[in-house]
């Protein structure tokens, strides 16, 4: 009995060694092209107090961006009941379709940017089966005006589900099955997926959900529960890896949707100094960050910050993060 015991002992500390030599020893192969692409959301161009439809342009003619993640927020879309506004999404497809570029379009209730869950004032006291019944029918209204636009690359149902941050009134994992095969019934033609947390999950969940999975890339962040700045000790073959294992289980295609381009501080960006800034981003740390992300072996990254770098340019005339950036289009 003791002999069995220890046998068993033995092979499962082996097994979790292999497996941590897997997930944090080596290099990935680097991928051979890369597809650069970036975030767009209209509420933190307009908090940085710039105009976000010069920002989206300048994205698309200044930076030359061909490929880029749109958050579209429930709250702005539909900021009273059954009264859907498409016009500023209309501008941007158009735009993107004009300069040839291709969007994804983050929807739902959680999207990207603070609070996360952008709930309209309207549905945020209904319970939460009136608002997810709310919820399907933005979703329809959204997926049926673009999915013939010829801008339009993927959907993206809901941001980081799984992952509990943000300002959100519940997590569901059922419902958000049933908003992904919603959006995949109205729209065979595009793929359709969720997003995931590069740091904290191994992406299985997220895997099974969708078309490909999205996750995040973050090297230093401010962590709340230590009230310190953190950084994330991980190699970047352990983001290659499980992309691999995801690819190999699941079949699922594996990109970053947010590569961190911009600080990560305890408060509002728009209310941190340059100097606590600098603390999680500065030019330095970008170029850092962009050759950590070539050597993960992941083909496709969205940087996360274009609005902050036109800010730095517009109000403190500091365009050196903007001109590294462009070398990447």
């Amino acid at each position: 009995m003791k002999k069995t015991l220890l046998f068993l002992s033995l092979t499962i500390v082996g097994f979790f060694s292999l497996f941590f030599l897997f997930l944090f020893a080596g290099n990935a192969p680097l991928a051979e092209d890369i597809i650069w692409g970036v975030n767009f959301s209209f509420k933190q161009a307009e908090r940085l107090s710039l105009d976000w439809r010069e920002v989206y342009e300048n994205a698309l003619t200044d930076l030359k961006a061909k490929h880029i993640r749109v958050a579209v927020h429930w709250d702005a879309v539909e900021a009273d009941k059954n009264q859907f506004f498409f016009e500023d999404i209309d501008w941007m497809m158009e735009r993107a379709r004009e300069e040839g570029a291709e969007v994804i379009l983050a929807v739902g209730m959680k999207t990207p940017r603070w609070p996360e869950c952008h709930v309209p004032s309207w549905a945020a006291t209904l319970p939460q089966l009136e608002q997810q019944k709310e919820i399907s029918e933005m979703l329809t209204a959204l997926v049926t005006r673009y999915r013939d636009h010829e801008a339009l690359g993927a959907w993206q149902v809901e941001n980081e589900p799984l992952f509990p941050f943000g300002e959100c009134p519940w997590m569901d994992s059922t419902f958000l099955k049933d908003e992904i095969s919603l959006v995949q019934s109205l729209d065979s033609g595009h793929d359709v997926f969720t997003s995931d947390s590069g740091e904290l999950s191994f992406w299985w969940q997220a895997a099974t959900l969708g078309d490909k999975v999205a996750v995040t890339l973050y090297q230093k962040a401010w962590f709340e529960p230590l009230k310190r700045y953190v950084d994330y000790p991980l190699p970047p073959v352990f983001y290659g890896r499980k992309a691999w294992l995801v690819e190999q289980v699941f079949g699922k295609e594996v990109f970053v949707g947010e590569l961190q381009a911009e600080p990560w501080t305890p408060f509002a960006l728009e209310d941190a100094s340059l100097t606590e800034q600098a603390k999680t981003m500065d030019i330095a740390r970008f170029k850092d960050n962009i050759a950590f992300a070539k050597e993960t072996g992941l083909d496709t990254f969205y940087l996360w910050g274009t609005e902050w770098w036109y800010w730095l340019k517009e109000v403190h005339g500091n365009d050196e993060i903007l001109k590294e950036a462009k070398k990447l289009f």
